[in-house]
């Protein structure tokens, strides 16, 4: 019992906080913050969402240990992808800044997933292993999917004269939505089905005996992680509506960059999953961080960007996508050395370096344009 407790002390937590919230703290919500109230609430509320999430990610790691691969990283992916919509439908539908941040989210994310923590785990691995394998069927698969969607999403927009903004009319959201969604599902049937070996480890696993009650107590582990999963979730849905009205005060009060925003949400969503990733990269398990990492750009893009063109649609409300001609360099110079990092079957420190040469370049740039 004390281990089923601790267990779910991120969940007690936050869920005690959205208490207070609904209690006490949204009354005052709706009234003017001070700039050392909205401070102080942001660092501690986004401090608590983070250790949520941290919970979240552990919950979807004990049930994918129990459903295996590629399994386990798409249930992870879709936790993590479930916490992303929710906080960029909060924060987007929240304040003046709202019309961009999908596109701010979605271009942090890509970032900070294929540049960042990818950088990391080939420079983490390279350095420990000198060179690392993977499974690079997996690998080109997800590449193949993510590179136009990528391009669809965030840079032709910015080309199309159906409207004066970077953004998609109506029915060009409405079959590019449905055309993605489609795409990501078949690539989803893919993974699990057809081609689920592409997204394993090169070398199998020696699979393990596990006694007949072990199974059934593993089988109760999974049910009460699962539960606990699924409640995690909603209690960062709810509070991730708090979180917004401090976020959208502190990029206007201090006239800080509107992009600041969908990074600071790309933070909360990949921090517990790009942790998981490097651990996965130090223990040479490198196809679990592939599948982690290019899992979550490729629902970023496909899941995330049509939920929120249906969002806008829905309450008329403007969604930016296209990007300006800085970040689609970026972009496009990311997406080029991806292609060129996981086009062998091994990866080292120099394609480690690159990436996180590329992401310092991209905080960089937020700062100072």
């Amino acid at each position: 019992m004390p281990q089923v407790i601790r267990q779910c002390v991120p969940f007690l937590v936050s869920l005690t906080i959205l208490c207070l919230f609904l209690a006490w703290g949204d009354g005052y919500l709706a009234g003017p913050l001070s700039a050392s109230v909205a401070a102080g609430g942001f660092i501690g509320l986004f401090g608590v969402v983070l250790y949520a999430a941290f919970g979240v990610v552990h919950h979807a790691e004990k049930v994918a240990h129990r459903l295996g691969e590629p399994y386990g990283t798409l249930l992870l992916t879709f936790s993590v992808t479930g916490i992303e919509v929710a906080l960029i439908a909060t924060v987007m539908l929240t304040g003046e800044a709202s019309p961009t941040l999908t596109r701010d989210t979605m271009l942090a994310v890509l970032m900070i997933v294929l540049n960042g923590f990818v950088g990391l785990a080939l420079l983490l691995g390279g350095f420990m292993h000198k060179e690392q394998s993977y499974n690079l069927q997996g690998a080109n698969a997800f590449l193949a999917v993510i590179i136009p969607l990528a391009v669809i999403a965030l840079v032709l927009p910015r080309f199309t004269v159906s409207t004066s903004d970077p953004t998609f009319s109506t029915s060009q959201s409405v079959v590019i939505s449905i055309a993605t969604v489609l795409l990501y599902f078949v690539f989803i049937s893919v993974q699990t089905f057809r081609h689920r070996g592409y997204f394993q480890e090169p070398v199998a696993e020696v699979p393990s005996v596990v006694e007949e009650g072990q199974e059934q107590a593993s089988l109760k582990a999974t049910i009460f992680h699962a539960l606990v999963l699924f409640a995690s979730i909603l209690v960062i849905v709810f509070l991730s509506k708090r979180l917004a009205v401090f976020v959208d005060f502190g990029v206007s009060q201090h006239q800080l960059p509107i992009s600041l925003g969908g990074v600071i949400i790309a933070l909360i969503v990949l921090t517990p999953e790009g942790l998981s990733a490097l651990n996965a990269a130090r223990k040479n398990a490198l196809q679990r961080s592939v599948n982690l990492l290019m899992g979550s750009a490729l629902a970023t893009i496909g899941l995330s960007v049509p939920i929120m063109l249906f969002i806008g649609l829905s309450v008329d409300q403007k969604v930016i996508l296209g990007l300006d001609s800085v970040q689609m360099i970026l972009l496009l110079l990311t997406l080029l050395m991806s292609a060129l990092t996981f086009g062998g079957a091994r990866t080292g420190v120099l394609h480690g370096a690159v990436h996180l040469v590329l992401f310092i370049t991209y905080i960089l740039l937020i700062y100072v344009p």
